[in-house]
């Protein structure tokens, strides 16, 4: 029997040659897309959104954190910003504040940032800026920058490079206090010459709104053609002055002092206005990544999915082939062990 068999077998593959090749190359066509299966197209780009997916994850993550620092930084800051606005109030009421005069020299102090990620603030303080430059210059005017801030040199750099008188960075890379603004006041009272200085900041109202203030602070010597014309400065000539100062020393150490109270505030407000927009820009990052977050899980899925429903599409194929092949073969063994058996008949 065993041997009746074997040769019926070898019969069968030496009489059926093409049932053999198709066997043949069903099984080599099922292992090829098994093996291109797991390392084909499908499987690199289910792996692209999965490290896309990884990257917004861990930007979300970053963004939460700068977000809930900015913050606990914002509270300190709002509290001394509050503070602070009572040192120029005084000066403003004395002396008043007139943005409207016209003089020859004019040095505009731009406040910003020394860090990005916090909406356009700098960006609103900049134009501004050029605004109120074109607006101060002329044929016989002379007007020059004195900037606070890396953002803001770097944009004002671009088209008034030679404007910039000095350029002062890393101001708030410690607490401010008064004492470190009153230095710096000193330092810019010595470098420039001016007839009015012009403050440009970003003024704190609230965590989502922020308004850009310019503040004037006059020379001594055009706060005293003000008042001998009787302008708002008229006022000043109702106080008595005690003491051996002139009304010129009395009217420098106020300029100074004013600048120096002025220029406190202001860094404080544009600090304070800072954090509260970096605050707002990550919470929009965050919300933007977890909603990129939830699309490209959407997209992981579908893709995933379609892959799944291939190789499964593939395999049952596969199946189907083998089985017809299988069936067929059968059918093809019965003829010929007819055909044998007939031979047997006829040759007995």
């Amino acid at each position: 029997m065993a041997m009746a068999a074997f040769r019926r077998e070898g019969r069968r593959l030496l009489l059926s040659p093409v049932s053999y090749n198709s066997s043949f190359a069903a099984r080599s066509a099922i292992l090829s897309y098994s093996e291109l299966g797991p390392m084909g197209a499908r499987s690199i780009s289910t792996q692209a959104v999965r490290n896309r997916m990884k990257s917004v994850k861990n930007i979300q993550k970053i963004t939460k954190a700068m977000k809930m620092v900015a913050a606990s930084k914002l509270r300190s800051v709002q509290v001394r910003t509050e503070n602070s606005r009572g040192f120029w109030q005084p000066f403003t009421a004395l002396l008043g504040d007139n943005p409207s005069v016209d003089v020859k020299k004019n040095v505009i102090v731009t406040i910003t940032s020394d860090k990005g990620l916090c909406g356009g603030i700098n960006s609103t303080s900049v134009r501004v800026s050029k605004a109120l430059y074109k607006l101060t210059s002329g044929p016989e005017k002379e007007t020059k920058y004195v900037v606070l801030g890396e953002k803001g040199k770097v944009q004002l750099a671009r088209d008034s490079k030679n404007s910039i008188e000095m350029n002062i960075t890393e101001l708030q890379k410690n607490p401010l206090n008064y004492t470190q603004v009153s230095v710096l006041a000193d330092d810019i009272l010595k470098n420039v010459e001016y007839d009015a200085l012009r403050i440009i900041y970003n003024k704190y109202q609230s965590v989502v709104s922020f308004l850009p203030t310019v503040s004037t602070i006059l020379s001594p010597e055009t706060v005293e053609k003000e008042s001998e014309a009787g302008g708002k400065l008229g006022i000043l000539d109702s106080y008595e002055i005690e003491g051996g100062d002139t009304k010129a020393e009395v009217l420098q150490n106020l300029a100074e002092f004013q600048f120096s109270c002025v220029l406190f505030n202001a860094s404080l407000e544009n600090a304070c206005s800072e954090m509260g927009a970096r605050m707002s820009a990550m919470d929009s990052s965050s919300r933007n990544a977890g909603e990129m977050l939830d699309r490209l899980t959407l997209t992981y899925n579908r893709t995933r999915q379609a892959s799944i429903t291939t190789e499964l599409i593939e395999i049952i194929s596969g199946a189907s082939a083998l089985t017809g092949f299988s069936q067929s073969a059968r059918a093809t063994d019965n003829i010929q062990y007819r055909r044998y058996a007939c031979m047997i008949k006829l040759q007995s």
